[in-house]
């Protein structure tokens, strides 16, 4: 099966969210490249008719079957993977969101291998994708708000 995500012609958009419980916040482990082995948000690709919060709630739903309140957006990563001859291997571009949690205990599907609640300051502990630290910070703000 051909994966129209490696060497793309075009960037692919994705969605993800920080999702808050009694203060700590929701980090998931990849069990699958690119990102495999690093610590951040559940997402997802945006399929076609969805809105942006339907495809977040649909994402973590299916990633860790999480109900989920989805709050504001809390900022953009872009996420741009080259191979060894400098062509984009991958490209997306992620919306990641505020949310609070509505129901459910992690159930990983196999895409993750590992889910943690953890105080935002511990995320510092982990080897995450970059910029997880800043948008969780950010979230964390629109969720007091």
């Amino acid at each position: 099966m051909n994966d129209v995500r490696t060497y793309p012609t075009r960037p692919f958009l994705a969605v993800s969210a920080a999702i808050f419980r009694d203060g700590k916040v929701l980090v998931v482990r990849r069990a699958r490249k690119p990102a495999l082995n690093l610590y951040t948000m559940p997402g997802g690709v945006v399929e076609a008719g969805e809105t942006l919060t339907e495809a977040v709630a649909r994402e973590v739903r299916e990633e860790t079957s999480l109900r989920i309140e989805v709050l504001a957006l809390a900022g953009h990563r872009e996420a741009v993977m080259r191979d060894a001859q400098g062509r984009v291997e991958r490209h997306f571009v992620i919306m990641c969101f505020a949310a609070r949690w509505i129901s459910g205990e992690p159930v990983l599907n196999e895409e993750l291998d590992d889910a943690r609640w953890l105080d935002p300051p511990e995320i510092a502990t982990l080897r995450t994708t970059d910029g997880l630290a800043e948008i969780v910070a950010a979230a964390a703000l629109l969720v007091k708000a």
